[in-house]
């Protein structure tokens, strides 16, 4: 799904079949509750909670997290960025059919320094597809831009992953990109331990993770 020259129709309906795929392992729940927690206390004079989703792709975490807010009436602001162009504008037209108040633009968070301004900075499915020295690159720029909070949800490599990844996306997602990729980023992922070193290896001190279903990680780091 990363490659250049992917067929537009191809590449839309892989971050279609991924949507639905992260809709049925409850992607953005993993990131909800944190956001909400700290929206809860975010002092009324500092404005909306602000959230930068990272990698956005399709834009289906960051609508889901924007949905999310407005159904429970809390300040949270969203927003989204992706590397591809194709990704940013299907995104927008995801937020526009659902009704969703996120924002998306283009960005290459390994280029350039992450905008400041974000109280939190997330990214889902992203990371295991970097290696050990852009994974740190990418932590430790997250980690230098978010005011309060990053958080990364990403696969954790086992047997049960990389069989869970091909069973859903051989057998459900009518995609060949999907189908491919699916178990080939299983098989790419970090272990939790690992993420958790490198995490370390970029500077966020304190950093926690917690396993999730199914056969994911949720790494979390809170400004000092």
């Amino acid at each position: 799904m990363d490659q250049p020259g992917l067929d537009e129709r191809e590449h839309a309906l892989a971050l279609t079949w991924l949507g639905r795929i992260n809709a049925v392992s409850r992607a953005s729940a993993a990131l909800w509750p944190s956001l909400e927690r700290l929206a809860r206390v975010q002092p009324s004079d500092s404005g909306p909670l602000r959230v930068l989703d990272l990698a956005a792709g399709g834009g289906d975490t960051a609508v889901d997290l924007a949905n999310r807010a407005a159904r429970s009436g809390l300040a949270i602001e969203v927003e989204g960025c992706d590397l591809s162009s194709r990704a940013v504008s299907i995104a927008e037209k995801r937020a526009a059919v659902e009704g969703a108040r996120a924002r998306f633009f283009k960005f290459d968070a390994l280029a350039d320094p992450i905008p400041v301004g974000y109280d939190v900075l997330t990214c889902s499915l992203y990371l295991h597809h970097l290696d050990d020295d852009d994974a740190v690159l990418l932590l430790g720029r997250m980690a230098a831009a978010a005011n309060r909070l990053v958080l990364v949800d990403d696969l954790a490599r086992s047997r049960t992953g990389s069989w869970l990844a091909w069973l859903v996306c051989r057998v459900a997602a009518r995609s060949r990109v999907v189908q491919y990729d699916g178990p080939a980023s299983a098989a790419a992922a970090f272990t939790p331990a690992e993420a958790l070193d490198l995490a370390r290896r970029a500077g966020l001190e304190g950093a926690t993770i917690r396993s999730h279903w199914p056969s994911r990680f949720l790494l979390s780091w809170s400004r000092p």
